[in-house]
């Protein structure tokens, strides 16, 4: 859910810089924590808390010094008596309000990514196509401190907008965190030797155009997990994965969401869901030298056409998606602290 339009916030002096680490998560509320309150509506609204600061709505306002020092968990009430529940957002919470440039991977997508490719505390993974920082986050948390991420983005105002939501969420740079700006299969090799790493996610247009580099740099056994948006980019991705012959037998899937309304006897779906996102493909590295095994399943007629017409370049028109203008993403890095610099 996003944040109701139809208020204002209103800053009071410069917030103190909050602790990093676990000990933002934890604790009283203090100046600089962002705080999601619910109103009796369960519409959601997502202030940061600052000194002498206030909110506002068309329904009067709240003063910021009425939550601060106050537990999580805590209702304030507004000056026409509105009470609201206060909490610190979750991380799901704040993907889905952040600011951002390129669209988002939905929490149901990063928690199967994290599950799935078993990213673990202490792992080297290397992340390609980074857009606004969600999966980042998720990536982070899981790998913790003892871990390393290496996220690599093509586009330099995508990679500023990320790097600004991934340190206001954590309220400091993650020291498990790099981010480069280039190609994926130029960046890799540079920054990662011979089967160094653990794992690989690719959230891409074109994931199999990097699946030499992915294999050079997967240790034997390590895990690659794409997010694709369409079936033609999932088929074209697991036949060249076969192709290839360094890795097992690609396994893909999706995912969907159906929320319930709970009200007494009154239990029932409810009539919006989150649907599809985009698909997941999974495959292990092969050890040098050792050939998969052959399917034993026969294809089914027709299912390779002979004449099929080569792709050229991918963009995201092809696939249906929606353009993002540079006005916007201008407009986003100034929201997240990552305006570029004039020269």
């Amino acid at each position: 859910m996003t944040d109701t339009p139809a208020t204002t916030e209103t800053a009071g002096p410069t917030p103190a810089p909050s602790p990093t680490g676990a000990d933002i998560r934890r604790g009283p509320l203090r100046a600089g924590d962002r705080v999601q309150l619910t109103d009796p509506r369960g519409r959601l609204h997502t202030i940061t808390l600052a000194p002498g600061g206030q909110f506002h709505t068309h329904k009067g306002f709240l003063l910021h010094d009425d939550l601060l020092g106050q537990p999580e968990g805590s209702v304030v009430r507004s000056t026409a008596g509105i009470e609201y529940l206060a909490l610190r957002p979750l991380l799901s919470d704040y993907v889905l309000s952040m600011p951002r440039g390129a669209a988002v991977v939905y929490p149901k997508d990063a928690g199967q990514i994290v599950a799935m490719a078993d990213i673990y505390p202490g792992a080297r993974v290397v992340e390609a196509g980074v857009g606004s920082g969600a999966l980042t986050m998720s990536l982070l948390r899981a790998v913790g401190d003892g871990g390393t991420l290496h996220s690599i983005e093509r586009r330099e105002d995508f990679a500023a907008i990320a790097r600004g939501n991934v340190e206001l969420q954590f309220g400091a740079p993650h020291p498990a965190w790099t981010l480069s700006v280039g190609d994926l299969s130029d960046v890799l090799p540079t920054v990662t030797e011979v089967g160094s790493v653990d794992r690989v996610v690719l959230d891409m247009l074109a994931p199999w155009e990097n699946l030499d580099a992915v294999a050079t740099a997967l240790t034997p056994g390590g895990v690659l997990v794409a997010y694709v948006a369409t079936t033609t980019q999932l088929s074209r991705l697991a036949e060249d994965l076969r192709a290839d012959g360094r890795y097992t037998e690609p396994e893909a899937w999706e995912s969907m969401v159906r929320g319930w309304h709970l009200e007494g006897l009154a239990v029932r779906p409810q009539h919006r869901m989150i649907g599809h996102t985009g698909f997941l493909l999974t495959a292990r590295r092969m050890a040098d030298g050792v050939e998969a095994p052959l399917r034993r399943r026969r294809p089914a007629k027709g299912s390779y056409p002979v004449d099929a017409a080569e792709p050229g370049e991918w963009s995201a028109e092809d696939l249906g998606e929606r353009p993002v203008s540079d006005k916007k993403v201008r407009r986003v890095r100034r929201d997240v602290g990552q305006a570029p610099e004039i020269g």
